[in-house]
Protein backbone atom coordinates (compact mmCIF):
# COMPACT_ATOMS: atom_id res chain seq x y z
CA UNK A 1 0.00 0.00 0.00
CA UNK A 2 1.71 3.15 -1.21
CA UNK A 3 -0.37 5.78 0.54
CA UNK A 4 -0.78 4.66 4.14
CA UNK A 5 -3.37 6.52 6.16
CA UNK A 6 -2.59 7.02 9.85
CA UNK A 7 -5.03 4.80 11.81
CA UNK A 8 -4.93 7.32 14.65
CA UNK A 9 -6.61 9.82 12.32
CA UNK A 10 -8.71 7.65 10.00
CA UNK A 11 -11.28 4.94 10.60
CA UNK A 12 -10.80 1.37 9.42
CA UNK A 13 -13.26 1.67 6.54
CA UNK A 14 -11.48 4.77 5.26
CA UNK A 15 -8.11 3.00 5.35
CA UNK A 16 -9.58 -0.03 3.59
CA UNK A 17 -11.25 2.13 0.93
CA UNK A 18 -7.95 3.85 0.15
CA UNK A 19 -6.14 0.51 -0.03
CA UNK A 20 -8.70 -1.06 -2.32
CA UNK A 21 -7.60 1.25 -5.12
CA UNK A 22 -4.17 -0.48 -4.98
CA UNK A 23 -5.25 -4.09 -4.55
CA UNK A 24 -3.46 -6.78 -6.51
CA UNK A 25 -5.48 -8.13 -9.44
CA UNK A 26 -6.94 -11.57 -8.79
CA UNK A 27 -4.77 -13.07 -11.52
CA UNK A 28 -1.60 -11.78 -9.84
CA UNK A 29 -2.69 -12.94 -6.38
CA UNK A 30 -3.49 -16.41 -7.69
CA UNK A 31 -0.26 -16.59 -9.69
CA UNK A 32 1.83 -15.73 -6.63
CA UNK A 33 0.18 -18.67 -4.86
CA UNK A 34 1.02 -20.93 -7.77
CA UNK A 35 -2.64 -21.37 -8.76
CA UNK A 36 -3.72 -21.81 -12.37
CA UNK A 37 -6.68 -20.07 -14.01
CA UNK A 38 -8.67 -23.32 -13.84
CA UNK A 39 -8.23 -23.40 -10.05
CA UNK A 40 -9.82 -19.98 -9.52
CA UNK A 41 -13.58 -19.26 -9.56
CA UNK A 42 -13.99 -15.45 -9.93
CA UNK A 43 -16.65 -13.57 -7.96
CA UNK A 44 -16.58 -10.09 -9.49
CA UNK A 45 -13.40 -8.03 -9.81
CA UNK A 46 -11.79 -8.47 -6.39
CA UNK A 47 -12.99 -11.81 -5.01
CA UNK A 48 -12.62 -15.41 -6.04
CA UNK A 49 -13.03 -18.89 -4.68
CA UNK A 50 -10.29 -21.50 -4.92
CA UNK A 51 -11.40 -24.79 -6.42
CA UNK A 52 -10.22 -26.88 -3.48
CA UNK A 53 -10.39 -30.18 -5.36
CA UNK A 54 -8.40 -29.17 -8.43
CA UNK A 55 -5.85 -27.20 -6.46
CA UNK A 56 -5.64 -29.75 -3.66
CA UNK A 57 -5.02 -32.67 -6.00
CA UNK A 58 -2.17 -30.83 -7.73
CA UNK A 59 -0.58 -29.42 -4.56
CA UNK A 60 -0.74 -32.62 -2.53
CA UNK A 61 2.83 -33.64 -3.23
CA UNK A 62 4.37 -30.27 -2.37
CA UNK A 63 6.32 -30.03 0.91
CA UNK A 64 4.38 -28.34 3.69
CA UNK A 65 5.37 -24.91 4.95
CA UNK A 66 5.40 -23.86 8.59
CA UNK A 67 1.95 -23.89 10.23
CA UNK A 68 1.16 -21.20 12.81
CA UNK A 69 -1.97 -20.78 14.91
CA UNK A 70 -2.99 -17.45 16.49
CA UNK A 71 -4.96 -17.51 19.73
CA UNK A 72 -5.15 -15.18 22.76
CA UNK A 73 -5.47 -14.71 26.48
CA UNK A 74 -8.98 -14.35 27.92
CA UNK A 75 -10.20 -11.17 26.21
CA UNK A 76 -12.14 -8.16 27.37
CA UNK A 77 -15.62 -7.81 25.79
CA UNK A 78 -13.93 -5.54 23.22
CA UNK A 79 -11.57 -8.22 21.90
CA UNK A 80 -7.78 -7.91 21.90
CA UNK A 81 -7.03 -7.78 18.17
CA UNK A 82 -6.45 -11.45 17.45
CA UNK A 83 -7.51 -11.25 13.80
CA UNK A 84 -5.62 -7.98 13.42
CA UNK A 85 -2.55 -9.75 14.81
CA UNK A 86 -2.95 -12.73 12.49
CA UNK A 87 -3.06 -10.35 9.52
CA UNK A 88 -0.17 -8.31 10.93
CA UNK A 89 1.91 -11.49 11.27
CA UNK A 90 1.22 -12.36 7.61
CA UNK A 91 2.33 -8.86 6.65
CA UNK A 92 5.41 -9.05 8.88
CA UNK A 93 6.53 -12.33 7.34
CA UNK A 94 5.85 -10.87 3.91
CA UNK A 95 7.90 -7.80 4.81
CA UNK A 96 10.83 -10.15 5.48
CA UNK A 97 10.49 -11.59 2.00
CA UNK A 98 8.74 -14.89 2.71
CA UNK A 99 5.90 -16.44 0.79
CA UNK A 100 3.03 -16.39 3.27
CA UNK A 101 -0.67 -17.16 3.28
CA UNK A 102 -3.38 -17.03 5.91
CA UNK A 103 -6.71 -18.63 6.74
CA UNK A 104 -9.32 -16.56 8.56
CA UNK A 105 -12.93 -17.13 9.48
CA UNK A 106 -15.75 -15.28 7.73
CA UNK A 107 -17.26 -12.54 9.90
CA UNK A 108 -20.76 -13.16 11.20
CA UNK A 109 -23.46 -10.54 10.76
CA UNK A 110 -24.07 -10.79 14.51
CA UNK A 111 -20.90 -9.03 15.73
CA UNK A 112 -20.56 -6.95 12.53
CA UNK A 113 -23.76 -5.10 13.36
CA UNK A 114 -23.34 -5.38 17.14
CA UNK A 115 -20.49 -4.22 19.40
CA UNK A 116 -17.31 -5.99 18.26
CA UNK A 117 -17.45 -5.13 14.57
CA UNK A 118 -16.49 -7.10 11.51
CA UNK A 119 -13.40 -9.15 12.45
CA UNK A 120 -11.66 -7.91 9.29
CA UNK A 121 -8.63 -6.71 11.24
CA UNK A 122 -7.95 -3.05 11.94
CA UNK A 123 -5.68 -0.11 11.31
CA UNK A 124 -2.96 -1.03 8.79
CA UNK A 125 -3.54 -4.77 9.26
CA UNK A 126 -6.80 -5.48 7.51
CA UNK A 127 -8.28 -7.86 4.97
CA UNK A 128 -9.72 -6.27 1.84
CA UNK A 129 -12.07 -5.58 0.17
CA UNK A 130 -13.76 -4.69 3.45
CA UNK A 131 -17.40 -4.18 2.48
CA UNK A 132 -18.04 -7.58 0.86
CA UNK A 133 -16.01 -9.25 3.63
CA UNK A 134 -18.42 -7.80 6.20
CA UNK A 135 -21.63 -8.12 4.18
CA UNK A 136 -21.95 -11.73 3.09
CA UNK A 137 -18.77 -12.22 1.04
CA UNK A 138 -19.37 -15.05 -1.45
CA UNK A 139 -22.41 -16.38 0.39
CA UNK A 140 -21.12 -19.24 2.56
CA UNK A 141 -23.00 -18.20 5.70
CA UNK A 142 -26.20 -17.70 3.69
CA UNK A 143 -25.79 -21.20 2.25
CA UNK A 144 -25.34 -22.65 5.73
CA UNK A 145 -28.37 -20.72 6.95
CA UNK A 146 -30.50 -22.05 4.10
CA UNK A 147 -29.30 -25.64 4.46
CA UNK A 148 -29.94 -25.59 8.21
CA UNK A 149 -33.40 -24.04 7.94
CA UNK A 150 -34.33 -26.44 5.15
CA UNK A 151 -33.85 -29.24 7.68
CA UNK A 152 -36.25 -27.44 10.02
CA UNK A 153 -38.76 -27.01 7.18
CA UNK A 154 -38.55 -30.74 6.46
CA UNK A 155 -38.99 -31.58 10.13
CA UNK A 156 -41.94 -29.28 10.85
CA UNK A 157 -43.67 -30.24 7.59
CA UNK A 158 -43.34 -33.94 8.49
CA UNK A 159 -44.67 -33.36 12.00
CA UNK A 160 -47.68 -31.48 10.64
CA UNK A 161 -48.49 -34.23 8.15
CA UNK A 162 -48.15 -36.97 10.76
CA UNK A 163 -50.46 -35.05 13.10
CA UNK A 164 -53.11 -34.49 10.44
CA UNK A 165 -53.18 -37.76 8.49
CA UNK A 166 -53.54 -41.46 9.27
CA UNK A 167 -51.02 -44.09 8.20
CA UNK A 168 -52.96 -45.00 5.07
CA UNK A 169 -53.02 -41.38 3.86
CA UNK A 170 -49.33 -40.97 4.63
CA UNK A 171 -48.54 -44.13 2.67
CA UNK A 172 -50.41 -42.80 -0.36
CA UNK A 173 -48.14 -39.76 -0.17
CA UNK A 174 -45.06 -41.96 -0.07
CA UNK A 175 -44.40 -41.41 3.65
CA UNK A 176 -43.92 -43.77 6.56
CA UNK A 177 -44.83 -42.51 10.02
CA UNK A 178 -41.73 -41.50 12.00
CA UNK A 179 -43.56 -40.86 15.29
CA UNK A 180 -41.55 -37.69 15.93
CA UNK A 181 -41.70 -36.59 19.56
CA UNK A 182 -42.33 -32.80 19.66
CA UNK A 183 -40.65 -32.71 23.09
CA UNK A 184 -37.43 -34.14 21.67
CA UNK A 185 -36.69 -31.82 18.76
CA UNK A 186 -32.91 -31.27 18.71
CA UNK A 187 -32.67 -28.44 16.16
CA UNK A 188 -33.58 -24.78 16.24
CA UNK A 189 -33.89 -22.25 13.44
CA UNK A 190 -30.93 -20.04 12.50
CA UNK A 191 -30.44 -16.37 11.66
CA UNK A 192 -27.10 -14.55 11.39
CA UNK A 193 -27.87 -11.70 13.77
CA UNK A 194 -27.72 -11.32 17.55
CA UNK A 195 -31.48 -11.57 18.07
CA UNK A 196 -32.12 -12.42 21.71
CA UNK A 197 -35.89 -12.04 21.32
CA UNK A 198 -35.87 -15.15 19.10
CA UNK A 199 -34.12 -17.43 21.60
CA UNK A 200 -37.41 -18.91 22.77
CA UNK A 201 -40.50 -18.83 20.55
CA UNK A 202 -43.71 -20.76 19.85
CA UNK A 203 -44.34 -21.87 16.27
CA UNK A 204 -47.32 -23.41 14.48
CA UNK A 205 -50.01 -21.19 15.96
CA UNK A 206 -53.21 -20.96 13.93
CA UNK A 207 -55.15 -23.75 12.24
CA UNK A 208 -54.25 -27.34 11.37
CA UNK A 209 -52.65 -26.20 8.11
CA UNK A 210 -50.32 -23.77 9.88
CA UNK A 211 -48.06 -26.40 11.40
CA UNK A 212 -47.88 -28.18 14.72
CA UNK A 213 -47.83 -25.79 17.67
CA UNK A 214 -44.71 -26.27 19.81
CA UNK A 215 -41.86 -24.50 21.51
CA UNK A 216 -38.91 -23.63 19.31
CA UNK A 217 -36.19 -21.00 19.00
CA UNK A 218 -33.31 -19.54 17.01
CA UNK A 219 -29.55 -19.79 17.30
CA UNK A 220 -27.04 -17.65 15.45
CA UNK A 221 -26.16 -19.22 12.09
CA UNK A 222 -22.45 -19.61 12.77
CA UNK A 223 -23.25 -21.83 15.78
CA UNK A 224 -25.05 -24.30 13.49
CA UNK A 225 -23.73 -27.83 13.36
CA UNK A 226 -23.40 -27.30 9.61
CA UNK A 227 -20.75 -24.62 10.21
CA UNK A 228 -18.77 -27.13 12.27
CA UNK A 229 -19.16 -29.65 9.44
CA UNK A 230 -17.84 -27.10 6.93
CA UNK A 231 -14.82 -26.47 9.14
CA UNK A 232 -14.09 -30.18 9.57
CA UNK A 233 -15.03 -31.65 6.17
CA UNK A 234 -12.21 -32.91 3.93
CA UNK A 235 -14.15 -32.98 0.65
CA UNK A 236 -17.64 -33.17 -0.85
CA UNK A 237 -18.08 -36.87 -0.11
CA UNK A 238 -17.19 -36.28 3.55
CA UNK A 239 -19.55 -33.29 3.69
CA UNK A 240 -22.40 -35.31 2.14
CA UNK A 241 -21.89 -38.15 4.61
CA UNK A 242 -21.88 -35.83 7.60
CA UNK A 243 -24.97 -33.89 6.49
CA UNK A 244 -26.96 -37.13 6.35
CA UNK A 245 -25.98 -37.95 9.96
CA UNK A 246 -27.39 -34.76 11.54
CA UNK A 247 -29.92 -35.56 14.25
CA UNK A 248 -33.02 -33.36 14.01
CA UNK A 249 -35.23 -35.03 16.63
CA UNK A 250 -36.06 -38.31 18.35
CA UNK A 251 -39.11 -40.51 17.98
CA UNK A 252 -41.38 -41.43 20.87
CA UNK A 253 -39.22 -44.42 21.72
CA UNK A 254 -36.10 -42.27 21.92
CA UNK A 255 -34.52 -43.34 18.63
CA UNK A 256 -32.88 -40.49 16.73
CA UNK A 257 -34.29 -39.14 13.49
CA UNK A 258 -31.79 -37.79 11.00
CA UNK A 259 -31.86 -35.55 7.97
CA UNK A 260 -31.54 -38.75 5.92
CA UNK A 261 -34.73 -40.08 7.54
CA UNK A 262 -36.45 -36.88 6.45
CA UNK A 263 -34.96 -37.29 2.94
CA UNK A 264 -33.64 -33.72 3.04
CA UNK A 265 -29.91 -34.42 3.31
CA UNK A 266 -29.31 -34.36 -0.44
CA UNK A 267 -31.06 -31.02 -0.87
CA UNK A 268 -29.14 -29.58 2.10
CA UNK A 269 -25.86 -30.67 0.51
CA UNK A 270 -26.92 -29.02 -2.74
CA UNK A 271 -27.00 -25.69 -0.90
CA UNK A 272 -23.44 -26.26 0.32
CA UNK A 273 -21.48 -27.41 -2.75
CA UNK A 274 -20.05 -23.94 -3.50
CA UNK A 275 -19.40 -23.29 0.19
CA UNK A 276 -16.66 -25.95 0.16
CA UNK A 277 -14.42 -23.67 -1.90
CA UNK A 278 -12.47 -21.15 0.26
CA UNK A 279 -12.72 -17.48 -0.71
CA UNK A 280 -9.49 -15.74 -1.74
CA UNK A 281 -8.84 -12.23 -0.40
CA UNK A 282 -5.72 -10.23 0.50
CA UNK A 283 -4.19 -8.15 3.26
CA UNK A 284 -3.57 -4.43 2.83
CA UNK A 285 -0.03 -5.39 1.78
CA UNK A 286 -1.07 -8.04 -0.74
CA UNK A 287 -0.60 -11.32 1.13
CA UNK A 288 -3.24 -13.91 0.11
CA UNK A 289 -5.85 -14.86 2.69
CA UNK A 290 -8.25 -17.79 2.48
CA UNK A 291 -11.60 -17.06 4.14
CA UNK A 292 -13.49 -20.17 5.18
CA UNK A 293 -15.82 -21.25 8.02
CA UNK A 294 -16.94 -19.03 10.88
CA UNK A 295 -16.31 -17.52 14.32
CA UNK A 296 -17.58 -18.03 17.90
CA UNK A 297 -15.39 -20.64 19.60
CA UNK A 298 -17.45 -20.06 22.74
CA UNK A 299 -20.59 -21.59 21.16
CA UNK A 300 -19.16 -23.31 18.06
CA UNK A 301 -15.92 -24.86 16.88
CA UNK A 302 -14.69 -21.38 15.88
CA UNK A 303 -11.95 -22.48 13.46
CA UNK A 304 -11.05 -21.71 9.88
CA UNK A 305 -11.48 -24.83 7.77
CA UNK A 306 -9.31 -27.89 7.39
CA UNK A 307 -9.57 -27.44 3.61
CA UNK A 308 -8.14 -23.90 3.72
CA UNK A 309 -5.24 -24.92 5.97
CA UNK A 310 -4.38 -27.97 3.89
CA UNK A 311 -4.23 -25.74 0.82
CA UNK A 312 -2.32 -22.97 2.60
CA UNK A 313 0.51 -25.07 3.98
CA UNK A 314 1.20 -26.43 0.46
CA UNK A 315 1.28 -22.98 -1.13
CA UNK A 316 3.46 -21.04 1.30
CA UNK A 317 6.64 -20.90 3.36
CA UNK A 318 4.47 -19.87 6.33
CA UNK A 319 0.73 -20.37 6.73
CA UNK A 320 -1.09 -18.48 9.50
CA UNK A 321 -4.47 -19.60 10.81
CA UNK A 322 -6.51 -18.44 13.81
CA UNK A 323 -8.61 -19.97 16.56
CA UNK A 324 -11.50 -18.19 18.24
CA UNK A 325 -11.05 -16.35 21.56
CA UNK A 326 -8.55 -17.61 24.17
CA UNK A 327 -6.42 -20.74 24.28
CA UNK A 328 -8.86 -22.34 26.73
CA UNK A 329 -11.56 -22.71 24.08
CA UNK A 330 -10.16 -21.67 20.68
CA UNK A 331 -6.76 -23.33 20.82
CA UNK A 332 -8.03 -26.35 22.77
CA UNK A 333 -10.51 -27.07 19.96
CA UNK A 334 -7.88 -26.34 17.32
CA UNK A 335 -5.49 -28.87 18.82
CA UNK A 336 -7.82 -31.64 19.95
CA UNK A 337 -10.52 -31.46 17.27
CA UNK A 338 -9.22 -29.78 14.13
CA UNK A 339 -5.62 -31.03 14.17
CA UNK A 340 -6.69 -34.54 15.15
CA UNK A 341 -8.93 -34.62 12.08
CA UNK A 342 -6.64 -32.80 9.62
CA UNK A 343 -3.39 -34.49 10.57
CA UNK A 344 -1.65 -31.09 10.54
CA UNK A 345 0.48 -30.03 13.52
CA UNK A 346 1.27 -26.42 14.41
CA UNK A 347 4.90 -25.36 14.41
CA UNK A 348 4.19 -22.42 16.75
CA UNK A 349 1.25 -20.75 18.48
CA UNK A 350 0.90 -17.00 18.96
CA UNK A 351 -0.87 -15.84 22.11
CA UNK A 352 -2.19 -12.30 21.72
CA UNK A 353 -2.11 -10.24 24.92
CA UNK A 354 -2.87 -6.59 25.57
CA UNK A 355 -1.96 -4.46 28.54
CA UNK A 356 -5.65 -3.52 28.69
CA UNK A 357 -6.80 -7.11 29.15
CA UNK A 358 -4.03 -7.90 31.64
CA UNK A 359 -5.08 -4.95 33.78
CA UNK A 360 -8.66 -6.19 33.73
CA UNK A 361 -7.52 -9.64 34.88
CA UNK A 362 -5.37 -8.02 37.55
CA UNK A 363 -8.39 -6.47 39.24
CA UNK A 364 -9.11 -3.44 37.07
CA UNK A 365 -12.69 -2.15 36.80
CA UNK A 366 -15.07 -3.79 34.30
CA UNK A 367 -14.54 -3.08 30.61
CA UNK A 368 -17.94 -2.34 29.11
CA UNK A 369 -18.70 -2.24 25.37
CA UNK A 370 -19.78 1.20 24.20
CA UNK A 371 -18.43 2.94 27.32
CA UNK A 372 -15.18 4.86 27.80
CA UNK A 373 -12.32 2.90 29.35
CA UNK A 374 -11.84 3.72 33.06
CA UNK A 375 -8.79 5.77 34.04
CA UNK A 376 -6.91 2.69 35.27
CA UNK A 377 -6.54 1.60 31.65
CA UNK A 378 -5.18 4.95 30.48
CA UNK A 379 -2.20 5.28 32.83
CA UNK A 380 0.65 3.06 34.01
CA UNK A 381 -0.21 0.48 36.66
CA UNK A 382 2.41 -2.25 36.99
CA UNK A 383 0.66 -3.96 39.88
CA UNK A 384 -2.49 -4.59 37.85
CA UNK A 385 -0.44 -5.84 34.88
CA UNK A 386 1.65 -8.22 37.00
CA UNK A 387 -1.38 -9.70 38.73
CA UNK A 388 -3.19 -10.01 35.41
CA UNK A 389 -0.32 -12.03 33.99
CA UNK A 390 -1.68 -15.00 35.97
CA UNK A 391 -4.19 -15.29 33.15
CA UNK A 392 -1.41 -15.17 30.56
CA UNK A 393 0.51 -17.89 32.43
CA UNK A 394 -2.56 -20.14 32.35
CA UNK A 395 -2.83 -19.82 28.56
CA UNK A 396 0.89 -20.43 28.10
CA UNK A 397 0.58 -23.58 30.18
CA UNK A 398 -2.28 -24.84 27.99
CA UNK A 399 -0.12 -24.48 24.90
CA UNK A 400 3.10 -25.82 26.39
CA UNK A 401 1.21 -28.85 27.77
CA UNK A 402 0.18 -29.58 24.18
CA UNK A 403 3.82 -29.78 23.14
CA UNK A 404 3.98 -26.60 21.03
CA UNK A 405 6.10 -23.46 21.43
CA UNK A 406 4.09 -20.35 22.41
CA UNK A 407 4.95 -16.83 21.26
CA UNK A 408 3.42 -13.98 23.25
CA UNK A 409 2.44 -11.08 21.03
CA UNK A 410 2.11 -7.89 23.07
CA UNK A 411 -0.41 -6.14 20.84
CA UNK A 412 0.57 -2.49 21.18
CA UNK A 413 -1.93 0.19 22.21
CA UNK A 414 -1.06 3.93 22.43
CA UNK A 415 -1.67 3.96 26.21
CA UNK A 416 0.88 1.19 26.92
CA UNK A 417 4.05 2.29 28.71
CA UNK A 418 7.60 0.91 28.22
CA UNK A 419 7.65 -0.37 31.81
CA UNK A 420 4.38 -2.28 31.34
CA UNK A 421 5.60 -3.83 28.10
CA UNK A 422 8.93 -4.81 29.68
CA UNK A 423 7.10 -6.45 32.59
CA UNK A 424 4.94 -8.62 30.31
CA UNK A 425 7.95 -9.54 28.19
CA UNK A 426 9.92 -10.63 31.28
CA UNK A 427 7.08 -12.73 32.70
CA UNK A 428 6.42 -14.41 29.35
CA UNK A 429 10.08 -15.31 28.89
CA UNK A 430 10.36 -16.56 32.48
CA UNK A 431 7.55 -18.99 31.65
CA UNK A 432 9.25 -20.40 28.60
CA UNK A 433 7.64 -18.33 25.87
CA UNK A 434 9.06 -16.16 23.14
CA UNK A 435 7.81 -12.58 23.51
CA UNK A 436 7.49 -9.78 20.98
CA UNK A 437 6.00 -6.32 20.86
CA UNK A 438 3.99 -5.75 17.70
CA UNK A 439 2.80 -2.45 16.24
CA UNK A 440 1.03 -3.87 13.20
CA UNK A 441 -2.14 -1.82 13.82
CA UNK A 442 -0.13 1.40 13.50
CA UNK A 443 2.61 0.37 11.05
CA UNK A 444 1.41 -2.73 9.18
CA UNK A 445 4.02 -5.36 8.28
CA UNK A 446 6.90 -3.10 9.24
CA UNK A 447 5.52 -2.96 12.77
CA UNK A 448 5.21 -6.76 12.97
CA UNK A 449 8.80 -7.68 12.08
CA UNK A 450 9.78 -8.43 15.69
CA UNK A 451 6.75 -10.71 16.01
CA UNK A 452 7.52 -12.43 12.70
CA UNK A 453 11.13 -13.08 13.72
CA UNK A 454 10.05 -14.51 17.09
CA UNK A 455 7.58 -16.81 15.34
CA UNK A 456 10.23 -17.96 12.86
CA UNK A 457 12.58 -18.80 15.72
CA UNK A 458 9.84 -20.68 17.59
CA UNK A 459 9.07 -22.83 14.55
CA UNK A 460 12.65 -24.09 14.53
CA UNK A 461 12.34 -25.61 17.98
CA UNK A 462 11.52 -29.30 18.30
CA UNK A 463 7.86 -29.89 18.94
CA UNK A 464 5.24 -32.61 18.76
CA UNK A 465 1.55 -32.00 19.30
CA UNK A 466 0.11 -33.98 22.21
CA UNK A 467 -3.64 -34.44 22.36
CA UNK A 468 -5.33 -33.76 25.68
CA UNK A 469 -7.32 -36.99 25.53
CA UNK A 470 -7.46 -40.22 23.56
CA UNK A 471 -10.36 -40.54 21.16
CA UNK A 472 -11.71 -43.64 22.94
CA UNK A 473 -11.61 -42.11 26.45
CA UNK A 474 -15.12 -42.14 27.98
CA UNK A 475 -17.09 -38.92 27.43
CA UNK A 476 -17.28 -38.01 31.11
CA UNK A 477 -13.51 -38.40 31.45
CA UNK A 478 -12.90 -36.17 28.40
CA UNK A 479 -15.05 -33.41 29.87
CA UNK A 480 -13.34 -33.75 33.25
CA UNK A 481 -9.90 -33.56 31.67
CA UNK A 482 -10.76 -30.35 29.80
CA UNK A 483 -12.24 -28.84 32.96
CA UNK A 484 -9.26 -29.63 35.18
CA UNK A 485 -6.25 -29.37 32.87
CA UNK A 486 -7.37 -26.54 30.62
CA UNK A 487 -9.77 -24.41 32.67
CA UNK A 488 -8.25 -25.11 36.10
CA UNK A 489 -11.52 -26.36 37.64
CA UNK A 490 -11.68 -28.64 40.66
CA UNK A 491 -14.18 -30.90 38.89
CA UNK A 492 -17.46 -31.00 37.00
CA UNK A 493 -21.06 -30.76 38.20
CA UNK A 494 -24.00 -31.80 36.01
CA UNK A 495 -27.57 -30.54 36.24
CA UNK A 496 -30.17 -33.28 36.68
CA UNK A 497 -31.13 -33.15 33.01
CA UNK A 498 -27.48 -33.12 31.90
CA UNK A 499 -26.73 -36.10 34.17
CA UNK A 500 -29.63 -38.02 32.63
CA UNK A 501 -28.38 -37.14 29.16
CA UNK A 502 -24.84 -38.25 30.10
CA UNK A 503 -26.19 -41.60 31.24
CA UNK A 504 -27.96 -42.02 27.88
CA UNK A 505 -24.83 -41.15 25.93
CA UNK A 506 -22.73 -43.66 27.84
CA UNK A 507 -24.85 -46.38 26.21
CA UNK A 508 -24.70 -44.84 22.72
CA UNK A 509 -22.01 -46.50 20.55
CA UNK A 510 -22.28 -43.66 18.01
CA UNK A 511 -20.91 -41.22 20.61
CA UNK A 512 -17.83 -43.28 21.41
CA UNK A 513 -14.79 -41.64 19.82
CA UNK A 514 -16.42 -38.24 19.32
CA UNK A 515 -14.54 -35.09 20.30
CA UNK A 516 -15.77 -32.60 22.88
CA UNK A 517 -16.65 -29.09 21.65
CA UNK A 518 -17.38 -27.12 24.82
CA UNK A 519 -19.84 -24.22 24.78
CA UNK A 520 -18.46 -21.90 27.47
CA UNK A 521 -18.05 -18.19 28.07
CA UNK A 522 -14.98 -16.67 26.42
CA UNK A 523 -14.76 -13.96 29.08
CA UNK A 524 -13.29 -16.17 31.80
CA UNK A 525 -11.26 -19.34 32.18
CA UNK A 526 -14.23 -20.49 34.27
CA UNK A 527 -17.89 -20.80 33.25
CA UNK A 528 -18.68 -17.50 35.01
CA UNK A 529 -17.86 -14.46 32.86
CA UNK A 530 -17.44 -12.36 36.00
CA UNK A 531 -14.45 -14.38 37.27
CA UNK A 532 -11.27 -12.84 35.85
CA UNK A 533 -7.58 -13.70 36.13
CA UNK A 534 -6.92 -17.35 36.92
CA UNK A 535 -9.91 -18.51 39.01
CA UNK A 536 -9.28 -21.01 41.78
CA UNK A 537 -11.59 -23.23 43.81
CA UNK A 538 -14.48 -23.58 41.37
CA UNK A 539 -16.25 -26.41 39.53
CA UNK A 540 -17.46 -26.46 35.94
CA UNK A 541 -21.26 -26.53 35.72
CA UNK A 542 -22.75 -28.46 32.77
CA UNK A 543 -26.46 -27.81 32.18
CA UNK A 544 -26.94 -29.60 28.85
CA UNK A 545 -25.25 -32.03 26.47
CA UNK A 546 -25.91 -31.79 22.73
CA UNK A 547 -24.68 -34.32 20.20
CA UNK A 548 -23.71 -33.27 16.68
CA UNK A 549 -23.68 -36.63 14.91
CA UNK A 550 -22.79 -35.01 11.59
CA UNK A 551 -19.89 -32.99 12.93
CA UNK A 552 -19.05 -35.97 15.19
CA UNK A 553 -18.89 -33.77 18.28
CA UNK A 554 -20.45 -33.75 21.72
CA UNK A 555 -21.25 -30.20 22.85
CA UNK A 556 -21.49 -29.73 26.63
CA UNK A 557 -23.18 -26.44 27.49
CA UNK A 558 -21.48 -24.82 30.50
CA UNK A 559 -22.87 -22.12 32.77
CA UNK A 560 -25.32 -19.66 31.26
CA UNK A 561 -23.84 -19.49 27.75
CA UNK A 562 -26.41 -18.93 24.98
CA UNK A 563 -26.32 -20.14 21.38
CA UNK A 564 -27.94 -16.84 20.42
CA UNK A 565 -25.99 -13.78 21.62
CA UNK A 566 -27.77 -10.52 22.36
CA UNK A 567 -27.41 -7.12 20.71
CA UNK A 568 -25.98 -4.39 22.94
CA UNK A 569 -27.34 -0.92 23.67
CA UNK A 570 -24.89 0.84 21.32
CA UNK A 571 -24.64 -1.48 18.29
CA UNK A 572 -22.45 -0.84 15.28
CA UNK A 573 -25.41 -0.66 12.91
CA UNK A 574 -26.12 2.83 14.25
CA UNK A 575 -22.98 4.09 12.49
CA UNK A 576 -23.13 2.13 9.23
CA UNK A 577 -24.51 3.96 6.20
CA UNK A 578 -24.16 4.33 2.43
CA UNK A 579 -22.92 7.31 0.43
CA UNK A 580 -25.79 7.70 -2.03
CA UNK A 581 -23.56 9.45 -4.57
CA UNK A 582 -20.88 6.76 -4.77
CA UNK A 583 -22.67 3.72 -3.35
CA UNK A 584 -19.78 3.21 -0.89
CA UNK A 585 -20.61 1.71 2.50
CA UNK A 586 -19.29 3.78 5.40
CA UNK A 587 -18.84 3.12 9.11
CA UNK A 588 -17.74 -0.52 9.03
CA UNK A 589 -15.03 -1.43 11.54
Amino acid sequence: MKHKLDPREYQDWQIAEAAEREMKPLSQLASELGLSDEEIIPYGRHLAKIDYKRAGNRLRERPAGKYIDVTAITPTPLGEGKTTTAIGLMQGLGHLGYKVSGALRQPSGGPTFNVKGSAAGGGLSQCVPLTPFCLGLTGDIDRINNAHNLAMVALTRRMQHEANYDDQTLARRGLQRLNIDPLQVRLQWTIDFCAQSLRNIVIGRGGRMDGLEMDSGFQITVSSEIMAILAMARDLADLRRRIGQITVACDRSGERITTADLEVDGAMTAWLVEALHPTLMQTLEGQPVLIHAGPFANIAIGQSSIISDQLGVRMSDYHVTESGFGADIGYEKFANLKCRSSGLQPDAVVVVATIRALKMHGGGPPVKPGADLPEEYQRENLALVEQGCENLKAHLQIIRDSGVEPVVCINSFPSDTPAEIALVRRIAEEHGAFAALSEHWLKGGEGAVELAEAVMEATERQHRLKFLYEAELPLEAKIDRIARRVYGADGVDYSDSAADRLAELKEDPDVRGMGVCMAKTHLSLSDDPGLKGRPQGWRLSIRDLMVYHGAELVVPVAGEIKLMPGTGSNPAFRRIDVNVQTGKVTGLF
